[in-house]
């Protein structure tokens, strides 16, 4: 038996934010963290826009957010292939840098966002055109519930961008099964 590098999209992230992660705080602060406010003179400044997703702040949050990353990612990129969780995971990370600098003033960095759009997608696996499948409805409430309630908590967590990627996940849940489906119940 041969081990296979059997989801591309998961397993190089995870590798870069492995990489990423052994360069240090000084380098993640500099490249992998979306700051507080954008300087829009500054090119740097829009790459960390998405490129926030792949800085930790340890190894610690790194291993919380691989684990479940590991775990769900899989599975989602062959349902919807590499290319598509690629373009979810960086549509995610924009939205979620571009919304945490017009909001926020806190700095961002992790790929939390993108574990909670996949929780959320992840919840789509049965889905039947016409329907809300009820795993949506409890990952909903038990998730990103409880993410609003964390919120309104003092912590090094960004609970807003957790929130995002479970409707970020939402959002892309709704739209690819519509189109995988073909409009058929």
């Amino acid at each position: 038996m041969k081990i296979s590098y059997n989801a591309p999209f998961v397993l190089t992230l995870t590798l870069v934010c492995v990489i990423i992660r052994f360069m240090g705080n000084d380098f993640t602060d500099t490249f992998f963290t979306v700051g507080a406010h954008i300087n829009f003179g500054n090119p740097l400044d829009y790459f960390r826009l998405i490129s926030h997703a792949a800085g930790h702040s340890d190894w610690n949050h790194l291993l919380g957010n691989f684990s479940m990353i590991l775990i769900l990612g899989p599975g989602l990129e062959e349902k919807y292939g590499t290319k598509n969780l690629l373009m979810m995971s960086l549509v995610t990370a924009l939205i979620t840098g571009i919304l945490n600098v017009a909001f926020l003033d806190t700095g961002l960095r992790g790929a939390s966002g993108l574990v909670f759009m996949m929780i959320v997608l992840s919840s789509f696996s049965n889905f039947r055109s016409g329907t809300i499948p009820l795993t949506f409805v409890l990952v909903l409430i038990i998730y990103v519930g409880q993410e609003v309630l964390l919120s309104f908590q003092t912590d090094n967590i960004s609970h807003f961008a957790h929130i995002l990627g479970g409707l970020c996940g939402s959002f892309f849940g709704f739209g690819n099964t519509k189109s995988l489906s073909g409009g058929q119940s």
